[in-house]
């Protein structure tokens, strides 16, 4: 790791709001019972895990003795199986609520946040040691739950101490290492959709934040044969990239920093329970492989278009009344576990047609500037789609069990599904998504 990604994460997390002590490195699970003291003095622990990872269990437990810190019976789930639903919320909220213990979670996204929601629930902080490089939501605010049938995030402080060991990091099976690889991609994406919201006046950006995510993040990306082959200084690199999405989310509150219209597409297929034909649930990395890919394609179309040709009349007289959009959204959702979300969403984004004249407006003065903002934070698609496959995530639908046909579905349902301004916003406001969606899916790299 060099200097200058050392002096983000010291940066990052002096700017997090939940998270207080942070420890990267090879051998760092030694440290995890000195760490316990120094934030929570002579607290009994709890450990919260799963069978799989009964080894890390066991030396966490043997540092515990050694140091004198009390702990409860751990509590190992069997399921292997197991998933963030709510379910397993309520079992803990019931062992938590009998215990003045702080938690000590050990694993990856699931536990995190099952550990991450029901420590909040019962009015403590937990400590996690993270197992894999597989997502950005180890100090994310807010854990991902399934709920009723449908995957819900729900706000609750992120952890106050992180314990990421490297040697076990590199180790976890490479496809957690890729879904992770994935994910941090996709802020090369989402970063392009802040941009753009920026540009267009919709929702400016919080330049600490932005910078705690995008600086830095094109080095953690470029070399994915590295990361592949389980390099430590690569996946240093990338767990790191991860941790930092997350401190910026803690510190704006909100997902915007690492998250736009690739992570929509992910929401979507959780919420209609999309599976494999396995039966299993993509990983949230893979699904968000897809969606960066669809982003990246429409951005491409967005960068050749010329704006100083852009008839903005033309585009405001076509633009549809509040009502009529609500009453789409309705339709398209019926039926579903969620029948109203796309109104809701798509009501508490509608502008009005002189609003959007405004945001047409400022791009079309500011395009030169916007377009070169845009070019120096996209990677190409062709380039995207090499680097993804050499750590093995991957980059045609299919691989998802998700048909051409529904993820271009998927397009449409996806934009109504979250308020924040995207790239599939703008297509839709400027009367292009159609024409541009017709130039995407007959691109070659679908033929991969």
């Amino acid at each position: 790791m060099n200097d200058s990604m050392n002096r983000n994460v010291e940066f990052a997390l002096s700017r997090a709001t939940d998270t207080k002590y942070l420890l990267v490195k090879c051998g760092a699970i030694e440290s995890v019972a000195d760490a316990f003291i120094s934030q929570f003095h002579d607290s009994e622990a709890i450990i919260i895990s799963e069978e799989l990872l009964l080894e890390y269990v066991e030396k966490v437990l043997q540092q515990f003795d050694n140091k004198g810190v009390k702990h409860n019976t751990s509590i190992i789930f069997e399921n292997k199986d197991l998933y963030a639903h709510w379910g397993y919320i309520e079992k803990l909220d019931e062992i938590l609520s009998n215990t003045d213990a702080i938690p000590v979670a050990i694993g990856s996204g699931t536990i995190n946040d099952l550990v991450k929601l029901s420590s909040h629930h019962n009015n403590r902080n937990y400590l996690i040691v993270a197992t894999a490089a597989s997502m950005d939501g180890y100090t994310a605010f807010g854990a991902s739950i399934t709920k009723d049938g449908s995957k819900e995030t729900f706000s609750c402080p992120a952890p106050r101490v992180l314990i990421a060991d490297i040697d076990i990091i590199a180790s976890a099976p490479s496809s957690m290492t890729a879904s992770g690889y994935a994910d941090l991609f996709a802020k090369v994406a989402s970063g392009a959709d802040w941009i753009l919201a920026d540009a267009m006046g919709v929702e400016a950006i919080d330049p600490v934040s932005f910078s705690i995510v995008q600086n830095g993040l094109h080095q953690a990306l470029s070399d994915p044969n590295r990361i592949n082959s389980g390099d430590k200084v690569a996946i240093q690199h990338l767990i790191e990239g991860l941790i930092l999405s997350g401190f910026a989310m803690q510190s704006h509150k909100s997902s915007r920093p690492a998250s736009g219209a690739e992570h929509q597409f992910s929401h979507l297929w959780n919420m209609q329970h999309h599976t494999m034909e396995d039966g299993s649930t993509p990983s949230h990395g893979f699904q968000v492989s897809i969606g960066t890919l669809v982003s990246l394609a429409l951005y491409e179309e967005l960068l050749k278009f010329n704006f100083q040709e852009f008839d903005i009349d033309k585009v405001i007289d076509k633009w549809p009344s509040k009502e009529s959009q609500i009453e789409k959204a309705l339709s398209s959702f019926k039926g579903t576990d969620f029948p109203t979300i796309g109104a809701t969403e798509v009501a508490a984004k509608y502008n009005t047609k002189e609003e959007i004249r405004e945001q047409f407006i400022r791009l079309k003065e500011n395009w030169p500037e916007t377009r070169e903002r845009l070019k120096n934070q996209l990677i190409p698609l062709d380039k995207t789609v090499e680097m993804l496959k050499v750590v093995g995530a991957p980059t045609h639908p299919s691989q998802i069990g998700v048909s051409m046909e529904k993820l271009r579905e998927s397009v449409t349902l996806a934009q109504m599904i979250r308020r924040r301004f995207t790239i599939l916003d703008l297509a839709l406001r400027a009367d292009l998504l159609d024409s541009w969606l017709d130039n995407v899916f007959n691109n070659p790299i679908w033929n991969n």
